[in-house]
């Protein structure tokens, strides 16, 4: 085989969405959403998307080729990216949290306050803070899987923890929205985290496992604490012994 195009195979493979929990795949990071990771749950035959993947020729046909997509929801408005292409290309609805619905003017759209229920297995729930809207989508499979979007994002060290940036909305917020995680599930409820960004912290897993115990060690009043200090933005602290990204 020419050099050429092996090396074409390789990079096709290495752009595959893969499987990284049983029924949930993963999308490679992509630059219309800043880097961000989408993923693709399998549900019979109500397949959905966790925010936009790139909408390429790898992913269109991956898509067609395990059933089609019935929902895409969006996490928060930095995952929308080609959301109006892939309604239009596959018939797919879109749900989305109330705050954020304004920014898809003319689609066909399901909004929500604060909880939605998508089927018997998947739920979704409004976690502002990063954004007005910013939400996260539950599944009950696997021990328990929870979609965070930006809301919770791993650190260097594959620890999730909520991450002010320049365009966090509202800091106190997405705190009081971590701290609702924690009241809302348990060891037993809540095994996995699957982060819609740096995911290259997580070193070839495909989700943050022991989820629940590691959101209770994050300190939510150091974390509360370091909203002033822009300087560190993206610097870990350790707690007790948790961390916090402020």
């Amino acid at each position: 085989m020419p050099l050429n195009s092996s090396l074409k195979q390789q990079s096709s493979v290495s752009k595959q969405p893969r499987l990284v929990l049983a029924n949930i795949f993963a999308f490679p990071p992509h630059r219309d959403t800043l880097g961000g990771t989408a993923y693709f749950i399998v549900e019979n035959e109500s397949n959905i998307l966790v925010d936009c993947p790139a909408w390429d020729e790898i992913n269109q046909a991956f898509l067609r080729e395990n059933g089609g997509v019935r929902l895409l929801f969006l996490t928060h408005r930095g995952a929308i990216a080609k959301a109006r292409e892939i309604q239009e290309a596959t018939g797919c609805d879109i749900l989305i949290q109330e705050q954020e619905a304004y920014l898809l003017p003319g689609l066909k759209l399901t909004v929500f306050e604060r909880e939605f229920a998508v089927s018997d297995r998947l739920k979704a729930f409004w976690t502002p803070g990063h954004s007005p809207g910013s939400s996260c989508l539950y599944d009950t499979g696997s021990g328990g899987v929870l979609f965070t979007g930006r809301h919770l994002l791993p650190n260097r060290e594959g620890v999730p923890v909520p991450q002010r940036t320049p365009k966090t909305f509202h800091w106190p917020r997405q705190i009081n929205s971590v701290k609702s995680i924690i009241d809302r599930f348990s060891p037993s409820t809540l095994q996995y985290i699957c982060p819609a960004a740096n995911t290259g912290f997580l070193r070839g897993k495909g989700s943050i496992d022991r989820a629940f115990e590691q959101l209770t060690n994050l300190d939510l009043a150091v974390c509360l604490q370091n909203q002033e200090n822009r300087a560190v933005e993206t610097a870990s602290i350790q707690t007790k012994p948790g961390w916090c990204a402020g």
